[in-house]
């Protein structure tokens, strides 16, 4: 069974970034463009995995994790945050397993996050991925 992972990202270019590379490590990818639109996503789907930008309109990242944190069948799963350099992070940063920059390769964090998460190792223990 593949890992299904959730991209929430205002921008195309980075939603479109992650979900490929995602997709190339296995995952089946589903994507919104802000953190209403990922909680329509979630009344559907039930991921391992959420990737969710800090700043979109409608509904940000921090607001997103904390509706995703206080429902018992959201709270456990595995978040990485993104966030520009100049915007840093604050306390969702200790909300979620992993935290990278916009700015910086993208593919190179997403790589070594996968490598920590605990949700991935998990889902592909002795798979093919």
């Amino acid at each position: 069974m593949c890992p299904v992972a959730l991209v929430v990202d205002d921008s195309m270019l980075i939603r479109y970034t992650v979900c490929r590379f995602l997709e190339e490590r296995g995952f089946t990818v589903e994507s919104a463009t802000n953190g209403a639109e990922a909680l329509e996503v979630l009344s559907r789907v039930h991921p391992d995995l959420i990737v969710t930008d800090m700043q979109m309109p409608r509904m940000s990242g921090r607001e997103l994790i904390t509706v995703l944190k206080s429902k018992p069948e959201t709270a456990e799963i595995c978040l990485i945050i993104v966030a520009s350099r100049a915007s840093g992070f604050d306390e969702s940063e200790k909300r979620a397993n992993f935290a990278i920059y916009k700015d910086i390769d993208i593919e190179a964090q997403l790589e070594k996050a996968l490598d920590t998460l605990p949700c991935r190792q998990s889902r592909t223990h002795g798979a093919g991925k």
